[in-house]
């Protein structure tokens, strides 16, 4: 291997990175790495023994150009990793965060009965209902959202399993009522974010707004979901249901206002953030 086929390789990563951190991209190196290992087709750590050539040198530029410009760095790869699974993803549907993750692994954790009835409300690319089948290969999963463009890169994601997708809105008066008292594990991203909250640029230009904000106070879907949770759940069904990391109280308080929850417990994300309220139906 010539000996500078490596440095050619770590010189292109090092100008990209300069670039990216300039633009104020918040990981520089990594998205310049998994950039270029998208473009060589090639996995992160073998960039190494890949020698670029003129045409990996100018579609680089390019996506090194675009992200410079604060376009989601999934987006300009097309996917996204998600636990132990990887979706589409693109414009028109919220791209799944690590911080979610959190909330995937206690799912997975839960003592479920054989062939379980799961249900994701509002799930975007359908990653949580994707990795919780994967989990679960007996389980039915049905995953709901009301958007089309979230439910085409769904109808991809899910090619090969057994998840059901809906295209409901999970606030709608009687919404899945042919599966009231029947589930017995519901997880739910929500939208919600209060309105007005600043964004980063690749969340306020790209995603879709109807993905990220729930009204003033952040609480408007999940109020919505957290009664139908109650409907939905048999007595001991459980549930999960992420928010924003200022209204970890309000929605625990959501839960325990309907009267009809127990063990409702707030718990944080990998980086120690208040993320996600849980709580198990009532007899």
């Amino acid at each position: 291997m010539p000996a500078d086929r490596p440095a050619t390789m770590r010189r292109m990563i090092d100008a990209a990175t300069d670039l990216l951190a300039a633009a104020g991209v918040g990981t520089p190196r990594a998205d310049a790495e998994l950039l270029a290992a998208h473009v060589a087709g090639t996995e992160r750590g073998r960039l190494a023994l890949v020698e670029p050539d003129t045409e990996f040198a100018g579609r680089f530029a390019e996506l090194t150009s675009r992200r410079a410009e604060r376009v989601p760095l999934q987006h300009l790869i097309g996917t996204a990793p998600f636990g132990p699974v990887t979706v589409h993803v693109g414009p028109g549907v919220f791209v799944p965060r690590p911080e979610t993750e959190a909330m995937l692994e206690w799912a997975q954790a839960q003592p479920l009965p054989g062939a379980p009835l799961i249900v994701d409300l509002c799930t975007g690319s359908a990653a949580l209902a994707v990795a919780l089948a994967a989990h679960r290969p007996d389980a039915r999963v049905i995953a709901v959202d009301d958007s089309a463009e979230a439910l085409a890169y769904a109808r991809r994601n899910v090619r090969g399993t057994a998840v059901q997708l809906v295209c409901a809105d999970v606030t709608a008066t009687g919404v899945l009522s042919e599966l009231d008292g029947t589930v017995d594990l519901l997880v739910a991203n929500p939208p919600y974010i209060p309105s007005g909250v600043q964004l980063e640029p690749e969340v306020a230009r790209h995603d879709p707004a109807h993905a990220l904000f729930g009204g003033e106070d952040g609480m408007a879907v999940i109020d919505g979901i957290v009664e139908l949770a109650a409907r939905l759940l048999h007595p001991g069904g459980r549930c999960a249901v992420e928010h924003d990391d200022t209204t970890s109280a309000q929605t625990a308080e959501a839960f325990l206002g309907t009267g009809r929850f127990a063990e409702v417990t707030a718990r944080h994300d990998l980086a120690g953030r208040p993320r996600f309220v849980t709580a198990v139906r009532a007899g």
